[in-house]
Order: structure tokens, then C-alpha cells, then sequence
């Protein structure tokens, strides 16, 4: 009885360790069913529904355009150095005039007595060290006294000076020529001294003042020609580069340059507003890409290229800039395929596949 005993529960423990023979094996089938082949598990999906163009080199001009001010290349906001009435005004508004002629003209009836008086003084004290002289000359007189008549004479001429330096500044006369603005004054008025009576503003040429960005300071050498507008004006003026400032503004970084200005035109006229157009350079092997097709990061500028039918993030150095196109200075080269759509799906080494390619 005991041996039959022994018997099924040998039988049971065999039918258990095959039962869960079974088991494992069902479940490592399992399991090799849904996993696939290695191969199979690399393989990505391309990304589809992509443009890419080809880079070729290409003809760049690189321009700017700033906005001027047009000024007087002079301009002399005339006044008196002295106060008194005005005897004599010459200011024909809107008119031109020639340098040196006379303006205005104060009252000078007092200093030109003071001056008769100097003069008639002078005189005498000539007179009076002719007679001395003569008397030096056979010790009539003493030196010293000799020496001081011949010092007060010099006072005197000495003061003669000062006198007709002040009566010339009752006279305003043109610094140059040029024309007149509009007259703040009328014959008779009382001025004062720095009371401004008109403009002169010269009239054959003007200025033309703008300011440009630090990185193209080099370029606007002296005599470098520009081309201009004028509001409510399509005609094209030209102007030449005078000169600049030598220095870079601190808080704009830019630079002023003065142009200058020597086409005559009704409506060039001091004050108005121009748009400078500045051509800096010309490129004729320029590589440009579309602006989309630029991913900006926190450092540095990438595109996207389709090398061996794979994407290949390339980090680039950007140029010029156009309303579509950016010129790229490095890290692309004449044939490279870049993508220009889908770049935010698109991840490093994925399969490309294009609906467009522009040669």
C-alpha cells in the first residue's frame, strides 16, 4: 500500500514539472512573437512631406538705408556785438547777397566824436615831442620828460585803436555769400548786444547729415558717392561723402557722416528729411538660404542638411540680410541640399524624404 502511496506522488510532481515546462515555454513563445527582430526595431520612419533647395553662389549687393537730415553747409544766425539804434538796415528777405556787404548799421554819432577827439589830441602830442626832439638834442630837456610825452602819445594812438574797433562793431556786414532768411527787426529798432536780427544760410551747396552702424564705419571713406530721396520726391540725388566723425557713439553705436551736396533742385532745401540708399560691397559667390530655413538657439544660429538621404544639424555663421534671404558666411557649401519646411520635426541622423527640391 505504501509503495502505490509512493507511486502517485512521484506521478504528481512529474505531471507539475512538466505542466510548468509548459508554461514557460508558451510564454517565451509569447514573447518572441511580439517582440520583432532587432532590425526592425532600428528602423525609423522617414519624415515625409518636406521642401529642401540646393545652395548655389549667387550675386549679393550689400545695401542699407538710413534716413539724413538735410542742413546748410553754412549757416550764421546774424546779430549785433553792441547795443543801439539802427540807423541803417539792408536785409532783403529770400535775397542773395555778397560777402561783405553791409547789413545794418547803429547809431555811432558819439564814438565818432570820441574818435575826432582822440585824433585832435594825437596831433598835438605829435607836435609837442617834434619840439622836444629839438630840445633833446641840445639838452634843453631832460630825457625822462622826453620819454614820457613819446609814452602818452602812444596811449593815446593806443586808445584811437580801441575807439575804431568799437565803431566797426557797429557795422554787421555778410560773413560770405549767401542768402537771407527772415528779418527780425525794422529800421529805427533798438537792439542789444547777441539780439539775433536774421539767418545767412549759403546757398550753393548743402550737407547732408546721417548716422550708420559701427560695422560699416571703414566703408564711407571721403568722396565715397551715395544716392538719396526726398519725401514727396522720386527723383534720385547724389551727394559725396565729406567726412565723419572719427568716433562711435556709445549708446547707438553708430557713426555720423556728412555728405555733400552740390546738385541744385527746388526741392532740396534745408531741414528736409532724405533716405539714404548706401551700396557697401558686392559678393558675386554669395551662398544664400531662405530665413526659414535658419533655427535660431540660445548661442548660435543652425540649418538642417540632407547628406546620404539623413538630416545633419550644421551650426552657421550669418551675413547679410534680405526680406527672405540671409547670406551664410560659413558652414554651408555650394551643392548642399538644405531643408526649408518641417524643421520642428525633424531630428539628427532621421531619414529625409522631399515632396520639392528647388535646384
Amino acid at each position: 500500500m505504501k509503495y502505490v502511496k509512493n507511486i502517485l506522488i512521484l506521478l504528481v510532481v512529474v505531471a507539475i514539472i512538466a505542466a510548468f515546462a509548459l508554461l514557460v515555454r508558451s510564454c517565451t513563445a509569447d514573447k518572441s512573437a511580439m517582440t520583432p527582430p532587432a532590425q526592425a526595431s532600428a528602423s525609423v520612419p522617414p519624415v515625409m512631406h518636406l521642401e529642401a533647395m540646393v545652395v548655389h553662389p549667387s550675386m549679393l549687393e550689400e545695401n542699407i538705408e538710413v534716413s539724413g537730415v538735410l542742413q546748410p553747409f553754412e549757416e550764421t544766425i546774424l546779430a549785433s556785438e553792441l547795443s543801439g539804434r539802427v540807423t541803417t538796415l539792408n536785409l532783403p528777405e529770400g535775397q542773395s547777397i555778397r560777402q561783405g556787404t553791409l547789413l545794418m548799421k547803429l547809431y555811432d554819432g558819439d564814438l565818432q566824436a570820441q574818435l575826432r577827439k582822440l585824433l585832435v589830441q594825437e596831433r598835438i602830442q605829435q607836435t609837442t615831442i617834434s619840439r622836444q626832439k629839438e630840445l633833446l638834442a641840445i639838452n634843453g630837456i631832460s630825457q625822462q620828460e622826453y620819454d614820457l610825452n613819446v609814452l602818452q602819445l602812444s596811449n593815446i594812438q593806443a586808445d584811437i585803436e580801441l575807439l575804431r574797433s568799437q565803431i566797426s562793431k557797429t557795422e554787421l556786414r555778410a560773413p560770405y555769400d549767401g542768402k537771407i532768411g527772415l528779418k527780425k527787426i525794422s529800421l529805427g529798432a533798438f537792439v542789444t548786444a547777441g539780439q539775433a536780427i536774421a539767418t545767412l544760410r549759403a546757398e550753393q551747396t548743402l550737407k547732408l547729415d546721417f548716422s550708420v552702424p559701427e560695422k560699416y564705419a571703414t566703408l564711407l571713406t571721403a568722396g565715397k558717392t551715395l544716392s538719396f530721396t526726398i519725401s514727396g520726391d522720386t527723383n534720385m540725388h547724389h551727394a559725396t561723402v565729406l567726412a565723419n566723425e572719427q568716433s562711435i557713439e556709445a549708446t547707438t553705436h553708430n557713426l555720423k557722416v556728412r555728405a555733400l551736396v552740390t546738385e541744385q533742385s527746388s526741392v532740396l532745401v534745408p531741414g528736409a528729411f532724405a533716405n539714404v540708399h548706401l551700396m557697401l560691397g558686392k559678393n558675386d559667390h554669395a551662398l544664400m538660404v531662405p530665413t526659414q530655413a535658419l533655427i535660431p538657439m540660445a548661442r548660435d544660429k543652425k540649418i538642417i542638411l540632407c547628406k546620404n538621404g539623413k538630416a545633419v544639424f550644421h551650426v552657421v555663421q550669418t551675413g547679410v540680410r534680405q526680406p527672405d534671404k540671409v547670406e551664410i558666411l560659413n558652414g554651408v557649401s555650394a551643392g548642399d541640399t538644405v531643408v526649408t519646411t518641417g524643421l520642428l520635426f525633424i531630428r539628427p541622423d532621421a531619414p529625409l524624404k522631399f515632396e520639392k527640391i528647388v535646384p
